[in-house]
């Protein structure tokens, strides 16, 4: 064991995953809240956490007479107790320190204590939000990008003597907010502090060679890394392994933007130097994935248009490839690209029929948000930072994949108000009308909350650990949520497309040209969702569906999308003045949209899910399983001003991992941007091996999907994702 290599290394910490895996989600059927937030399932990104030990537990001092605390000083005093007190965890076999074990933003029970102050009522908006199935936003946190580099460049004492020096020149500005800011970073130096003791202790008790100096180098590092910024590449790593943590921990936060741009200076110094070989930074670069796989940008174009892939670009190919672990790596295509980068990763994708990377269109995403009023310049700024969205670090508050807004309850609605009206004559027209006013009031409600969230949002849960590495709140003494930033462009997805598109056909068809289902006996049906009329919805699931092209469902899917985009585009929020970017996006909702959902005239039962994002959906009359046809409807409907409407692609088990299949694909890829399409989410699974999965998880307990933005492991997911999977794969 003493001539350990770091390919063996990896594997080694691979497996540790897994078990740590494997742990996790035991603990997280036990209960529905507590230690670990459990849920029964992970349907949600692989954050990293690791099982804490029997006798860890946290308990937040409460500041509110509801028993919950809200506001800066509270949330940055109860933080910074929770890092004081978290078990620290050295593993010997990685080169970087620390792992996270607790949900700090769980701390207060909810099913006791309230997320959201009490004394902030936004009941006005109850009724409506919940009647157009609009996720609000209010309450919710991050989903913008943090500026790496400020960090990287001062380090915690610096940032901490940042806070300090604008505390007094910012005199009449909120002492507490100072406060929070002060907490956070004293319980970060102590977390990082007790690591770099433990790695000490560690390396006294190790016997082999190659892990004691790798537990010496920890100890030295993380000592360093208490007050001093990083001047190596492996220092810089564990830097930001620090940070994806800490900001992780508070508000599972995940936004870590173009990394091989931020790293790419440290790796030359370092090699110039002759003090880093290419597989010692690809050993890091896996450790750094494994602590949690943020989301990570690769690739793209700096301000001027050229092309930023480097050395580091590659090595995230590599370290993601040789983990064999879920990642969330995005490659960011251009024209003027390295085309080496994109071969290299779908070759990767190929070879393990894993899905490593997802892909974005530099040009698309740049020209639309442009079309807000924006320089080149500045949209060549933004970074993919999450599931479906990028943001300009540091600058730009965006509430992406946060806000969405149910078309198929704005359907429904209109449907309904249509059949209650006595005055009219139930008609395809008059039900689209009704659809627009619904939709119109739905984003309108959806743009008070905006106003509402960003009213209240820094009295309750302020973003204290993205405010570090931003541009303005420190200088200010305003969080993030409050006005501290430069940029506001607020993100609402659009959900369910498919579903209204082919029940918008589905009425036209049957209903008004065949007139084979009357108007009444349709509501009838959707009323007891189909229960005694299983020929009607069959009759009404057959009718062409939006993605084949030239339907009158792929017709009302491009209406539908440019009404809403329209619509969303001429809307500000109506206090603030806040811009607001259309996207359509459905994430992890699609079960849950389902599941609040009454029946729709596209066949679709009550509580069956919504379909997935921009996709079509399936069935023997849509796109589903012919590639090409679903990238071509996805395109069709893109909304076009800088938020990506993805598309999920998951090939047929004939793909192989040959030259042409490689070649192919990437084709495809280039097809589809050139099409205006703006993200590529792919899946490349066996039938059998999905099928044999589904029927017993166990037996592929290394399985990683796609399941929209971000990847999970199968065995993780809930039986009703396993099942969407299944059906979008099958």
């Amino acid at each position: 064991m003493e001539n350990l290599s770091y390919e063996k290394r990896i594997s080694m910490l691979t497996a540790t995953k897994r078990k740590n895996v494997k742990i996790i989600k035991e603990l997280y059927g036990k209960g529905k809240h507590g230690k670990f937030g459990g849920l029964g399932a992970l349907d949600f990104d692989d954050k990293g956490i690791l099982p804490p030990p029997d006798e860890f537990d946290f308990k937040a001092i409460p500041n509110h007479p509801s028993g919950a605390f809200f506001g800066p000083k509270a949330c940055g005093e109860n933080y910074r107790r929770l890092l004081e007190s978290h078990p620290t965890y050295i593993d010997p076999v990685s080169s970087l320190s620390g792992g996270w074990m607790y949900r700090f933003w769980l701390a207060i029970d909810p099913d006791r204590y309230p997320i959201w102050n009490p004394d902030f009522d936004y009941s006005y908006l109850k009724n409506e939000q919940k009647k157009y199935g609009i996720i609000h936003g209010i309450g919710s946190s991050q989903h913008f990008c943090q500026d790496n580099t400020i960090g990287l460049r001062l380090g915690w004492q610096g940032i901490l003597n940042k806070v300090r020096y604008y505390r007094r020149v910012n005199l009449s500005a909120n002492t507490e907010f100072y406060d929070g800011l002060e907490n956070i970073i004293l319980g970060i130096q102590n977390f990082i502090g007790r690591h770099a003791r433990d790695a000490e202790d560690a390396m006294h008790k190790e016997e082999n060679p190659v892990l004691k100096e790798n537990l010496r180098k920890m100890a030295k590092i993380n000592n360093k890394l208490v007050t001093e910024p990083p001047e190596t590449f492996h220092e810089a790593v564990q830097w930001i392994a620090w940070y994806a943590m800490v900001s992780v921990m508070y508000n599972a936060s995940a936004s870590m933007g173009a990394i091989d741009r931020i790293l790419k200076p440290y790796y030359y110094n370092d090699k110039e130097q002759g003090i880093l070989t290419d597989e010692e930074a690809m050993f890091h670069i896996a450790c750094l994935l494994l602590k949690d796989p943020q989301y990570y940008q690769i690739g793209g174009t700096d301000i001027h248009g050229d092309d930023i892939t480097n050395p580091v670009s590659f090595l995230f190919l590599d370290a993601a490839y040789k983990l064999k672990a879920t990642t969330n790596i995005c490659i960011r295509v251009h024209d003027k690209q390295n085309p080496e980068l994109l071969k290299k990763a779908v070759e990767y994708i190929f070879k393990d029929r894993t899905p490593y990377f997802n892909f974005i269109s530099d040009k698309n995403i740049n020209e639309g948000f442009v079309k807000n009023g924006y320089s080149m310049e500045l949209a060549r700024q933004r970074e993919k930072s999450g599931c479906h969205w990028s943001a300009i670090p540091g600058r730009e508050y965006t509430m992406n994949d946060i806000i969405k807004i149910n078309f198929a309850a704005v359907f429904n609605a209109a449907f309904k108000e249509m059949i209650g009206d006595k005055t009219v004559i139930p008609s395809s027209n008059v039900l689209w009308k009704r659809f627009e006013k619904h939709l119109r009031r739905a984003v309108e409600v959806t743009a008070t909350g905006v106003d509402f969230h960003i009213e209240h949002m820094h009295e309750v849960f302020p973003e204290l650990v993205l405010d570090l590495l931003c541009q303005g709140p420190i200088e200010k003494g305003l969080d993030a949520t409050n006005g501290g930033l430069e940029f506001y462009n607020i993100c609402v997805d659009g959900c369910a497309l498919a579903t209204v598109a082919d029940s918008f056909a589905a009425i036209e068809q049957r209903v008004e040209k065949e007139k084979k289902i009357k108007w009444a006996d349709l509501n009838s049906h959707l009323d007891n969702s189909f229960k005694d009329g299983e020929y009607v919805r069959v009759l009404l699931k057959n009718t062409p569906k939006y993605g084949n092209r030239k339907s009158r469902a792929d017709e009302y899917a491009v209406k539908i999308s440019k009404t809403f985009t329209k619509i969303v585009r001429e809307m500000k929020t109506p206090i603030r003045g806040y811009n607001m970017i259309p996207g359509l996006f459905s994430w992890a909702n699609t079960p849950a949209y389902g599941l609040e959902t009454e029946a729709t005239p596209n066949g679709r039962r009550a509580k069956e899910p919504i379909s997935h994002g921009a996709n079509p959906d399936y069935g023997p009359t849509g796109a589903a399983g012919v590639s090409t046809a679903i990238a071509n409807a996805v395109a069709s409907v893109q909304t076009g001003y800088g938020n990506t409407v993805p598309l999920q692609i998951d090939l047929d088990p004939g793909t192989s991992e040959e030259e042409e299949s490689i070649k192919n694909f990437i084709g495809f890829i280039k097809a589809h941007f050139n099409m205006g399409g703006t993200l590529i989410n792919v899946n490349i699974v066996d039938k059998k091996k999905i099928l044999e999965a589904y029927k017993d998880p166990t037996k592929y307990p290394d399985l990683i999907v796609r399941v929209t933005g971000f990847s999970a492991y199968f065995i993780n997911l809930s039986k009703e994702w396993q099942k969407l999977i299944v059906d979008r794969i099958v």
